[in-house]
């Protein structure tokens, strides 16, 4: 498939992600199911982790300037399971994650609140150590995250489901400039969602 070919297939599924994006945006939120729902929201939540090569996940996690930790989970939309959402849980509020403007090599992956207060992710590893999640390759309009080891290595981020199904964890731009938006005065380069991995 020769370069212009390329291009066509990356904007058309970038047109379907967007399109996505938009009916998840104004869906209903999940959270608010009745209580016999619960079994059924459980199952549209996937777990993000990093994946060591030695055969073992990292909790990722998102920390606030005292240390404390906090969930980060894809959501599933329950009218379609092409991409999620992912986003940190604050209590009962849901904070969304997003690849912050950086004129680092690697961007600062972070969640937002709506105060504007910036929580970076962070993946631990099995001795305790904290490990950067970032943004660090940009194919087109997909941002490659990583968490990234002591010696440089890059560990792939996944969301996975309750029955051991993998997504891969990517930020998503919309537009071809650094400035994707403004989210409560923080400036936001793409959006991070969990997408069907690439064969």
């Amino acid at each position: 498939m020769n370069y212009l070919a390329m291009r066509n297939v990356h904007r058309s599924l970038l047109m379907l992600i967007l399109l996505l994006l938009f009916i998840s945006a104004v869906a209903p939120n999940q959270t608010h199911f009745k209580e016999q729902n619960k079994e059924s929201i459980q199952n549209l939540i996937w777990h993000v982790k990093a994946l060591h090569p030695d055969g073992y996940t990292l909790d990722v996690k998102a920390f606030d300037k005292k240390g404390l930790m906090y969930d980060v989970k894809a959501i599933q939309d329950s009218t379609q399971s092409y991409i999620m959402d992912v986003k940190a849980f604050l209590g009962t509020n849901q904070m969304p994650v997003k690849v912050l403007v950086s004129e680092a090599q690697y961007k600062s992956v972070a969640a937002i609140d709506e105060n504007g207060n910036v929580y970076p992710i962070k993946a631990i590893d099995k001795n305790g150590n904290f490990l950067e999640v970032r943004g660090v390759r940009k194919s087109g309009y997909i941002i490659h995250i990583k968490a990234i080891g002591p010696d440089g290595e890059f560990f792939g981020v996944k969301a996975i489901s309750s029955q051991g199904k993998l997504k891969d964890v990517k930020g998503v731009k919309m537009y071809d400039k650094r400035l994707e938006q403004t989210l409560h005065g923080v400036e936001i380069h793409a959006h991070v969602v969990a997408l069907p991995q690439i064969q």
